[in-house]
């Protein structure tokens, strides 16, 4: 494992002044999976002040209280913590107080998982003394000491747990299982935000649905919607799950991009409140997809997520039980509604959905693939399908005559003619178009 450069200098900084130092946490895990760290993280015998003054200007106290001080550096900030034994935890998130120790073991005791309490050192050396490494090896996530204390004093622990499952594939030691879901209360005390963070980097794991199945009364804490799909039967020959397990592999069947993956986990969950069943005892879901949208964003706008993250997936379950006509004129008109973006989004959606069907009923493949080839031959013919792309601009319906709200209305006009194929998207055929016209349809509707 090669420590980066300017990590190595600030730990030969300490060591240089009798301190001990450490790389500590996710990166050594990371480091020891073979992956890149994100953040290469230090800990040290060194108390806040005796690090603040060997570093001098290029320190800054941004957490001594907990003994975090952040060294700056070229290649960017890294965190020099003290050795640290936590004090009683009263919000199941943060302790009240802690007490600076001489003693790294000391400090690994107090973290959450085994395969994140190693540290590795200058020469080498590997700090391991609950069995990490070998847990890293036989992917095992498994608390250090017991599991009920690390989550009852953090509580927060719990999604993370569930998040290096599904992204490491690990799996999870009997008693942390088990102790997730018997704290999953404790979530309650933990702010929405936090929460979404570490659900949106759970959803793009590569076991993500695998660790959903196990903990969806977890997941009803802050989303109770999800509830009411698992194990619910969908009584109807083109499906062989519930609607819980076909929302996780459609979510499974679809590219690890966070809001896609989310559209897919929720794009059913309107189904169980749209239930019918018909003369036959065939099951019928009439209207599940406005309703899968309107609990989407309740469920979204809880955890605030962003306006936008909210926003795409709504509009993707909107869409995600509607035909597009394999043409081109259907293709063109779903590129106006989603853009290219949304709408590559979208066929993925469906070619997901479809996938997470019965073996007998994911015949649907050949016809997305169709939609798929459509698209990718307009987009290099570059087609029109926006008013960016329109042939003619607003300075050019100015100088017909036209002004006000007339100006929008006929640009929306002539890119829907465009859009259908009626015209062509070229400036001469579009001005002509107008002149013929000499007002929008719209306004000729009025008259």
């Amino acid at each position: 494992m090669e420590i980066p450069k300017n990590v190595q200098t600030v730990l030969e900084t300490l060591e240089s002044a009798g301190h001990e130092a450490w790389c500590v946490g996710g990166c050594v895990r990371d480091a020891l999976l073979g992956r890149r760290p994100e953040d290469w993280d230090v800990t040290t015998s060194a108390l806040p002040e005796e690090t603040l003054a060997r570093f001098h200007s290029q320190a800054e106290p941004t957490g001594q209280k907990h003994g975090t001080i952040t060294v700056k550096t070229p290649e960017g900030p890294v965190e020099v913590t003290t050795y640290r034994v936590d004090g009683v935890y009263r919000d199941h998130r943060r302790p009240e107080s802690v007490t600076f120790t001489r003693l790294v073991d000391e400090d690994l005791s107090r973290r959450d998982f085994t395969v994140n309490a190693m540290a590795l050192n200058l020469r080498g050396e590997l700090r391991d003394p609950f069995g990490g490494r070998a847990d890293l090896g036989q992917r095992i996530l498994r608390c250090v000491g017991d599991p009920d204390r690390r989550f009852q004093e953090d509580a927060l622990r719990i999604l993370r747990g569930m998040r290096f499952a599904a992204v490491l594939s690990l799996e999870e030691e009997g008693a942390t299982g088990a102790a997730m879901d018997r704290n999953r209360e404790f979530l309650r005390a933990i702010a929405p935000e936090r929460v979404w963070t570490e659900l949106v980097k759970l959803l793009v794991g590569g076991s993500a649905g695998g660790v959903l199945e196990n903990h969806p009364e977890v997941v009803g804490v802050f989303w109770p919607e999800v509830l009411p799909m698992v194990g619910f039967d969908q009584r109807n020959v083109h499906h062989c799950h519930d609607v819980w397990r076909h929302s996780l592999a459609a979510m499974m069947a679809a590219p690890p991009v966070p809001v896609l993956r989310c559209a897919a986990l929720l794009h059913d969950v309107g189904k169980p409140a749209t239930f019918t069943l018909d003369g036959l005892g065939v099951g019928h879901f009439y209207g599940h997809a406005k309703k899968s949208c309107a609990l989407a964003d309740t469920m979204l706008r809880r955890l605030r997520s962003s306006n936008e993250f909210r926003e795409r997936t709504v509009r993707l379950i909107a869409w995600h039980d509607r035909d597009i006509p394999r043409t081109d004129r259907g293709v063109r008109r779903a590129l106006r509604a989603l853009g290219e973006e949304d709408l590559r989004l979208l066929l993925a959606l469906k070619r997901a959905d479809n996938l997470a069907q019965a073996p007998a009923y994911r015949g649907r493949q050949a016809e997305i693939q169709k939609g798929e080839d459509i698209l990718k031959r307009l987009l290099a013919e570059d087609a029109c399908f926006s008013l960016k792309q329109l042939a003619v601009k607003g300075g050019d319906l100015l100088a017909l005559g036209l002004s006000g709200p007339d100006v929008g209305k006929a640009l929306e006009e002539l890119l829907e003619k465009v859009v259908d194929g009626d015209l062509p998207n070229d400036r001469t055929a579009l001005l002509d178009h107008l002149r013929r016209t000499g007002r929008t349809e719209k306004e000729e509707r009025r008259t």
